[in-house]
């Protein structure tokens, strides 16, 4: 792992070093959320990717929006989002590998670049010619699939970069905020995007998303991150090195596979919201209300995430996390109103959060930082490439059965998930060079 390209003169060393005063010294335990959060190039980096992250959330609802608008067609609004997740599916490996050999930075504002000329020249085409005058859905689908070109582009550099602006022992904490700018905008972007496209206009949205995404590119451009990989000689430089990393580190496998199971378990909170909105007797008035309880439930899990993390170990927490994800969708299945959905499913996003942040941070620590780029395409893959079988599955399952039997569906698949990623079958990391 590389050290930090930053430090303060003010913060003591990361770990004793053989000459300090004595054996009774205390190793420094590292910085917290709260200080990372100041810290001079790690907070703008985290402010950057929640401006960027929101845009991409306004993009995604305001695509959805007027595909709909000019179709009228369920299967054309799926289409927008196959468009954005599918390279995923086909360009994450490509994209880790050339994480892992050239510059981090200039790859992730690449990738930003694309997503502001997928939305801004939407943006651009529907201010000169109006909704009702495009040919079509065509150009809608044609930006999403650029915006998904551009995350693909420069995801797997953005998780691989992480580690390289924090000290060892503040991998968790790290990770913990990065992914806080996902759960909040996920909860505040589509609100956003429906609001400006129905209010102002479709065009001010794609305007809007393209902005903020060239505010996050512009902040990684001038913060001072070094981006550059130290490659050990001879190390394997292609694609397929990240798959055999898997086959010497198989508890890799099942860490992903805890990923995947997230994936599921957080999809419920969006396909099936509307669904069990009218289950209980409500319209779409009570959507959002579901959805951001989910969103709330992951922001407030942090203080629970590192109780259970300094009494009982980071495994503890993706197992604790798991658990808790599995039993909130469990128990949003038979509801009687609507509060009580509604806290279920913060339950169930507490767990998400959990979850998710353990997983990330357990694969994190395994991985030497020539290889980061190439797994963490993976992790990707596990996450997002998932997005489309698991919305798949909730609405299968709910249309041919029920949307009960669709969560308490899920709540299995999370709990299986849970006893394979158990404390015990979780062997220790390998040594990892700093």
């Amino acid at each position: 792992m590389t050290e930090p390209v930053h430090e303060s003169a003010a913060e003591p060393s990361p770990v004793p070093r053989q000459d300090d005063a004595g054996p009774s010294r205390v190793p420094d335990p590292g910085r917290g959320p709260a200080r990372l959060l100041v810290d001079p190039v790690f907070g703008p980096y985290i402010v950057g990717k929640l401006v960027g992250t929101a845009g991409m959330w306004v993009f995604s609802i305001s695509a959805a929006i007027v595909a709909f608008e000019l179709t009228r067609s369920a299967f054309v609004v799926g289409l927008v989002s196959i468009a954005q997740f599918a390279p995923q599916l086909l360009l994450a490996p490509l994209s880790g590998a050339i994480a892992d050999r050239g510059d981090r930075r200039r790859q992730i504002v690449l990738g930003r670049l694309l997503v502001v000329l997928g939305s801004g020249g939407l943006a651009a085409w529907l201010a000169a010619s109006g909704v009702d005058d495009l040919p079509g859905a065509w150009p809608v689908l044609l930006a999403s699939m650029v915006v998904g070109l551009g995350f693909v582009v420069g995801g797997p550099a953005m998780n691989a970069l992480v580690p390289t602006l924090v000290r060892p022992h503040e991998l968790a904490a790290a990770i913990g905020l990065n992914n806080v700018p996902i759960t909040v905008a996920r909860t505040v972007g589509p609100v956003v995007g429906a609001t400006l496209t129905s209010a102002v206009s479709p065009a001010a949205a794609f305007a809007v998303a393209a902005l903020a995404n060239a505010v996050f590119g512009l902040a990684v451009m001038v913060l001072p991150i070094s981006g550059r990989v130290r490659t050990p000689t001879g190390s394997d430089r292609r694609v397929r090195a990240g798959i055999h990393h898997l086959r010497r580190d198989p508890t890799l496998v099942v860490l992903l596979g805890g990923v995947v199971a997230v994936a599921f378990g957080s999809d419920p909170a969006i396909t099936l919201a509307p669904s069990l909105s009218a289950e209980l007797g409500h319209g779409t008035d009570l959507v959002g209300l579901l959805t951001s309880a989910f969103g709330l439930g992951a922001m407030t899990s942090f203080p629970l995430m590192g109780l259970v993390r300094r009494r009982f170990g980071e495994p503890v927490v993706t197992t604790a996390g798991l658990w808790l994800l599995g039993v909130g969708l469990l128990l949003a299945a038979p509801a009687p109103s609507a509060a009580i959905a509604c806290v279920t499913l913060a339950v169930a996003g507490a767990g998400m959060m959990m979850s998710l942040t353990s997983l990330s941070t357990q694969i994190q620590m395994r991985l030497p930082d020539f290889i980061r780029g190439r797994v963490m395409a993976l992790w990707a893959v596990a996450f997002l490439g998932s997005r489309p079988l698991a919305s798949a599955f909730d609405g299968l399952v709910a249309d041919l059965l029920s949307v009960d039997a669709a969560l308490i569906a899920v709540a299995v698949l999370v709990a299986v998930a849970a006893w394979l990623a158990r404390p015990a079958r979780i062997a220790p990391a390998p040594f990892v060079p700093d």
